[in-house]
């Protein structure tokens, strides 16, 4: 099996894998959830609206508001991230990123001349004091 059909084999299994099928439920009620496409559209309008501000020459920029910009971002945020669907998508999403992550992991020891059946990735959260010694 040449590197490219290995390659796809992996994503099938990726696709086969429990943690990728309920992201795409996920995905689907977010993008099916009405209130949620609702919320999240007031809130890039937000965030769009104020980058427009801070893109001002510093003097030109109001700092009120600004200040007020950023508290009503903040607040449609929180509205977003509240949002059932969304949370459960935030949980579902975070346990398919951890799997690519410990893949790729895996792919680069191996690059590395590690051995493919026993090599582990580290998972460094860049705090050293709780590491075996990875770097």
């Amino acid at each position: 099996m040449d590197v490219i059909a290995a390659t796809r084999a992996l994503g099938k299994a990726i696709q086969e894998d429990e943690r990728y099928k309920a992201y795409v439920k996920a995905k689907e009620a977010n993008d099916n959830d009405a209130e949620l496409q609702q919320l999240i559209g007031e809130f890039n309008l937000k965030r769009q609206n104020m980058q427009l501000e801070m893109s001002k020459e510093p003097e030109q920029q109001n700092k009120d508001k600004l200040q007020q910009m950023n508290k009503d971002l903040q607040e449609s945020y929180e509205k977003v991230m509240g949002n059932a669907n969304m949370a459960n998508f935030a949980i579902v999403k975070s346990a398919v990123d951890q799997m690519l992550q410990e893949v790729n992991g895996i792919i680069g020891l191996c690059c590395d001349g590690e051995d493919p059946e026993t090599c582990q990735p580290h998972s460094c959260g860049s705090d050293c004091s709780t590491c075996g010694g990875c770097h």
